[in-house]
């Protein structure tokens, strides 16, 4: 049974105009219709460009923001229709690592206040004394000094402040954690510690993770399930393995061939595929699939005014497209306007910019390929 279920999850956000009365003259569609399920002990990567609603959907989960529709069930438990106290007493069990450690961090206060105040809400420890002593075990369990209790945030590093973040977490002994890009901010030397202090803790503490993060390699180091979102909607959902050794969905797989390897001969024989047009607005998103605007094997017939279901094509690996199936098994090829960069072509530092948005610069090289494409 899963811990967190995830069904028909949608956020929409009013927009507003008018002077004196405002009026809703539209919506914006964030997050539009997400079901997913996250076992106990098990890591969900939830990765896509920036604005695909990853973060409104990990904020919805803990009713940071207001469902629209839709359920969010913990352990059994509706979180989306929860009265407002009864939910702020069950956030204990669902607690959140922020973007921005310093900015998630009240400056004035020292981190033992920090990290005291969550348990003297949720009424953990007898007294002062006992909250102390469960806030040293906590911070020796991520790495940091007793003596950090009587410090201020503004006194720690990055990856400091994060530990501290985490443990902030921690000491309310939460059931599931969302870890909203927890290593986004730092250097890379330091993202390689915290995601090893998450993985640790996920081994001697038994927890459950949904990492929201735009860096498919450390979302796929850490996870065990990756869904990729697109515009609001999931558009595929598979085993890590799975996922990145035979991506299904036209977006995913201009995500992967976005991702640099460092092997400069695989790098330089591979092909990359260049998305055109720019991302569409989510308050006025394409009828049918969401991706067919940009999508180099989009078909006339049903693209661009179906809608298509996630479904299961075996193993676990869903997806969101008409002919997932056909485009793996070569009978539907790209379209001409699609743009291919052919193997040796464009080296690596003139093709992908990043693997957040999955499309690549555009070079001369780039240009002279799709040319000849």
């Amino acid at each position: 049974m899963s811990l967190l279920k995830l069904d028909g999850v949608k956020v929409h956000f009013p927009l507003k105009k008018g002077v004196v009365f405002d009026r809703t003259v539209g919506h914006v569609y964030a997050v539009d219709g997400v079901s997913l399920s996250v076992e106990a002990g098990q890591t969900y990567g939830l990765v896509g460009e920036s604005g695909c609603g990853k973060t409104t959907l990990g904020r919805a989960v803990l009713r940071l923001v207001d469902i629209t529709d839709g359920s969010v069930v913990l352990d059994g438990t509706d979180l989306a229709h929860l009265p407002e106290e009864e939910m702020r007493k069950f956030r204990r069990r669902v607690q959140m690592v922020f973007q921005d450690p310093l900015g998630s961090l009240d400056p004035r206060q020292n981190i033992e206040s920090i990290l005291s105040e969550g348990m003297a809400a949720h009424g953990i420890g007898a007294d002062r004394e006992e909250r102390r002593a469960r806030i040293r075990e906590i911070l020796a369990k991520v790495g940091l000094p007793s003596n950090a209790l009587s410090r201020y945030p503004h006194e720690f590093s990055g990856g400091q402040r994060q530990r501290i973040g985490i443990a902030r977490a921690l000491v309310l002994e939460p059931d599931v954690i969302i870890c909203d890009e927890p290593v986004s901010a730092l250097d890379v030397s330091i993202q390689a510690q915290v995601i090893n202090l998450l993985e640790e803790l996920q081994q001697s503490m038994g927890l459950t993770y949904m990492v929201i993060a735009h860096d498919l390699a450390v979302v796929r180091h850490i996870s065990d399930v990756i869904g990729v979102m697109y515009l609001g909607s999931l558009v595929e959902e598979a085993p890590s393995d799975g996922l990145y050794a035979e991506p299904l969905h036209p977006y995913t797989k201009a995500l992967m061939s976005a991702v640099p390897i460092p092997d400069p001969v695989v790098e330089d024989s591979r092909e990359r595929i260049l998305l055109t047009g720019d991302l569409p607005s989510p308050a006025t998103p394409p009828a049918g699939c969401r991706f067919h605007t940009r999508c180099p094997w989009k078909q006339e017939t049903r693209c661009d005014t179906e809608r298509p279901e996630l479904r299961d094509l075996g193993g676990g690996h869903k997806v969101a497209c008409h002919y997932a199936a056909e485009i793996v098994a070569g009978t539907v090829r790209m379209n001409s306007a699609a743009t291919v960069v052919e193997p040796g072509l464009v080296k690596t530092e003139k093709t992908a910019e990043t693997a957040e948005t999955g499309t690549a610069g555009e070079s001369e090289n780039s240009e002279k390929a799709a040319e000849s494409v």
